[in-house]
C-alpha cells in the first residue's frame, strides 16, 4: 500500500507539471498570435534638454543663492527678449536642429529595419537647414545588408541635409562604407577604421565523410550555381570562380567608397587593414578626431538636438531568439577582443 500511495504522488506531481508545461506553451503561443510582428513606434528625446538639466543640476549643487538668483534674473531678461524678437520677426525663418540616430549592428544588420522608419520619418520634416548624426557601431557583415544600409544613409545625403556620421568605436568593412556615405566623419583617436575588404570562408568536411563510407550528392543547373562546398570535394576551377566573384565584390566596394570619397588612397587603403582614428586621420578615412559626445554638446549650444528611435515590437519568440544572437555576439566580441589585446602586447 506504501508503494501504490508514493506511486500516486509521483504521478500526480508528473501530470502537475505536464499541465504547468502545457499552460506555458499555449500562453507563449496566443501571446505570439496576438502580437503582429513589424509594428513598431518612433520615439523622439530631446538630448538638449537633457544636457540642460545636467547643467541646471550641477549649478544647484555649486552655486550660491545669490548666484543662483542672478542667473535665473538673467535668464528671464534673456527669454523676454528672445520672445519679442520672434514677435517682431513674423516671417523668421525657424532654428536649425540636429538629428540624432544611433546604428549598432552585427554581421547580418538586422538594425536597418529600424534605421529606414527613422530615415524615413525625419525626412518627412528635415531640410538642408537641419543636421544629422548618425552615431555608428560595427565591424561588418553581410554585403547586402550592409549595401542597404548604405543606401538607405544615402536617402539623407540626397535630400540635400548635411550629415556627420561619428564613430566612437569601430566603423569597419561594411560599417565603413556605411561612413563613407556622410559629408563628414568624425572618430575617437582609437576607434577602429577602415577594413575595405572582402572575406568569406567555410569548413569542408569532405575526407570527414569519405573516413566514414558516408555519400554526398550535389545536383545544380548551371555550371556556377555552386562553386565551394562544405560536404562536396572543391575543385581548382570552384575555388578560382569564388576568387573571382570574391575579387569583384572587392572592386564594387572600392567604387561605392570612391563615389563618396574622391580622395582616397585606395590603393594604399583598400587593402583589408584597419587602422585607429589618428592614423585613419592622416590617410584621410575620417575628417576630424572627436567623440560623439563632444560633437553634439558643441551643438546643443545653439540648436535643438532631437534623437529618434524606432523600436519594432516583437514577440517573445523573436526576443528569445534575439537574445541568444545578442549572447553569440556577445561571445564573438570578446574572443575578437582577446585576440586584439594580445596582437597590440
Amino acid at each position: 500500500m506504501e508503494f501504490l500511495f508514493e506511486y500516486g504522488l509521483f504521478l500526480a506531481k508528473a501530470v502537475t507539471i505536464v499541465i504547468a508545461i502545457i499552460a506555458v506553451a499555449v500562453i507563449v503561443a496566443q501571446a505570439n498570435r496576438s502580437q503582429r510582428p513589424g509594428k513598431g513606434e518612433l520615439k523622439v528625446t530631446d538630448l538638449s534638454e537633457q544636457f540642460n538639466d545636467y547643467q541646471e543640476h550641477l549649478e544647484h549643487e555649486l552655486l550660491t543663492k545669490a548666484q543662483l538668483k542672478a542667473k535665473e534674473k538673467q535668464l528671464k531678461k534673456d527669454d523676454k527678449a528672445k520672445q519679442k524678437q520672434e514677435k517682431e520677426s513674423v516671417d523668421a525663418e525657424r532654428e536649425s536642429r540636429v538629428f540624432v540616430l544611433d546604428f549598432k549592428a552585427g554581421i547580418d544588420a538586422a538594425e536597418v529595419a529600424s534605421l529606414r522608419e527613422e530615415i524615413s520619418a525625419l525626412l518627412t520634416v528635415a531640410n538642408d537647414k537641419d543636421e544629422v548624426l548618425v552615431r555608428l557601431e560595427s565591424g561588418g557583415g553581410m554585403v547586402h545588408a550592409y549595401g542597404l544600409a548604405s543606401s538607405q544613409l544615402a536617402r539623407i545625403r540626397d535630400a540635400g541635409i548635411p550629415m556627420t556620421i561619428s564613430v566612437d568605436k569601430v566603423a569597419a568593412s561594411g560599417g565603413y562604407m556605411m561612413a563613407c556615405v556622410a559629408n563628414h566623419i568624425v572618430a575617437a583617436p582609437f576607434s577602429i577604421i577602415g577594413s575595405i575588404g572582402v572575406i568569406a570562408q567555410l569548413p569542408n568536411f569532405n575526407k570527414l565523410l569519405k573516413k566514414g563510407n558516408i555519400d554526398f550528392e550535389q545536383h545544380t543547373a548551371g555550371e556556377f550555381k555552386r562553386t565551394l562546398t562544405m560536404f562536396g570535394e572543391n575543385t581548382d576551377s570552384a575555388r578560382e570562380k569564388f576568387r573571382e566573384e570574391l575579387e569583384e565584390t572587392h572592386g564594387l566596394f572600392k567604387d561605392f567608397i570612391a563615389q563618396y570619397r574622391p580622395e582616397l588612397d585606395l590603393g594604399k587603403v583598400a587593402t583589408g587593414e584597419h587602422w585607429f582614428g589618428t592614423q585613419a586621420l592622416e590617410l584621410g578615412l575620417i575628417d576630424r578626431l572627436s567623440t560623439s559626445d563632444d560633437w553634439l554638446m558643441n551643438k546643443a549650444k545653439d540648436k535643438q538636438v532631437l534623437k529618434l528611435e524606432y523600436s519594432i515590437k516583437k514577440n517573445l519568440a523573436s526576443r528569445l531568439s534575439k537574445g541568444s544572437s545578442e549572447l553569440l555576439e556577445s561571445v564573438s566580441t570578446k574572443l575578437a577582443e582577446l585576440n586584439q589585446n594580445s596582437r597590440l602586447s
